[in-house]
C-alpha cells in the first residue's frame, strides 16, 4: 500500500502520476478528462461530486487506511453512486473485454479444455452479476431510504454476513487451470488475458473493501443513531 494522503488542493494530474490505477476510480465518479491544472476540489465541484467522499475512497484505496474524521462527513449515497457505477463498468465493459481476450488466447489444439475454460469464466461472471443484482435491488435502495428518513426492515448486518468467498474461489479455479495445465503456441495472448484476470480480481477485492470498510460502517452508525 502507498502511504501518501491526498487533499482537496492537490493537483488531479499529480494524483494520477502518483498511481495511475486511480484512473478507474475517476471514471466511476464520471469525472471527465481534460484536467488542465485543476485541483481535486475544483474537478469534483465542477462535476457535482462530493470532494470528501472522493478523497475518502481514493486515500483508502491508496493507503488501506480510513480517515475516521472524513467518514463522519460523507453520505452513504455518494458511496452507493460510486459502487453502482462500478457495477456498470464491470458488467458492461470489463468482464466482456476479458472474455473476448480469453477466447482470443485459446489454442485450437486444446479443443477438449477450451469449452471448460470459457464455462468457468461465464460461471464466474454469473456469480458477479448475481452479487451485484442483490446490491442493486436490495442494499442500495435500503441505503437511499435510510438517508431520506424512511424506515426499513432490512439491516446492513444482513449484507455484512452475506459476503462470502464464492466469487473469489471461482476465479481462483480458473487461474489454476490455466497456469498449471494450459500450454499454448501463443503464450503472449494468454499472458495478456491472465494479467486482465488478475487485475480484475484485485479491482473487485478493492470494491469489496469499500463496501466492508466504508459503506457498512456508515450504515451501521446510521442505524444505531436512528434506534436511539
Amino acid at each position: 500500500m502507498l502511504s501518501k494522503q491526498f487533499a482537496a488542493k492537490d493537483s488531479v494530474v499529480d494524483l494520477i502520476d502518483y498511481d495511475y490505477n486511480v484512473l478507474t476510480v475517476l471514471s466511476r465518479f464520471s469525472l471527465p478528462l481534460g484536467f488542465g491544472n485543476k485541483t481535486i476540489e475544483e474537478l469534483c465541484e465542477e462535476s457535482g461530486i462530493n470532494t470528501d467522499s472522493f478523497l475518502l475512497i481514493i486515500n483508502f484505496l491508496l493507503s488501506g487506511e480510513i480517515d475516521a474524521e472524513a467518514l463522519h462527513r460523507i453520505s452513504p449515497v455518494d458511496v452507493v453512486y460510486f459502487l453502482h457505477n462500478s457495477h456498470d463498468y464491470y458488467l458492461s465493459y470489463k468482464l466482456p473485454h476479458i472474455r473476448a481476450n480469453l477466447c482470443n488466447a485459446l489454442d485450437d489444439t486444446h479443443s477438449d479444455i477450451n469449452p471448460i475454460i470459457v464455462k468457468f469464466f461465464d460461471d464466474y461472471t454469473d456469480l458477479v452479476r448475481k452479487h451485484f443484482s442483490y446490491e442493486e435491488t436490495v442494499v442500495f435502495p435500503y441505503v437511499k431510504d435510510m438517508c431520506e428518513g424512511r424506515q426499513s426492515d432490512y439491516s446492513i448486518d444482513v449484507f455484512r454476513r452475506s459476503h462470502d468467498d464464492e466469487v473469489a474461489e471461482k476465479l481462483a479455479d480458473l487461474k489454476n487451470i490455466i497456469l498449471r495445465y494450459y500450454s499454448t503456441s501463443m503464450p503472449f495472448r494468454m499472458y495478456d488475458a491472465l494479467a486482465d484476470i488478475y487485475n480484475c480480481e484485485e479491482d473487485l477485492n478493492s470494491h469489496a473493501h469499500i463496501e466492508n470498510n466504508i459503506l457498512i460502517p456508515l450504515m451501521t452508525r446510521m442505524e444505531n443513531n436512528q434506534s436511539l
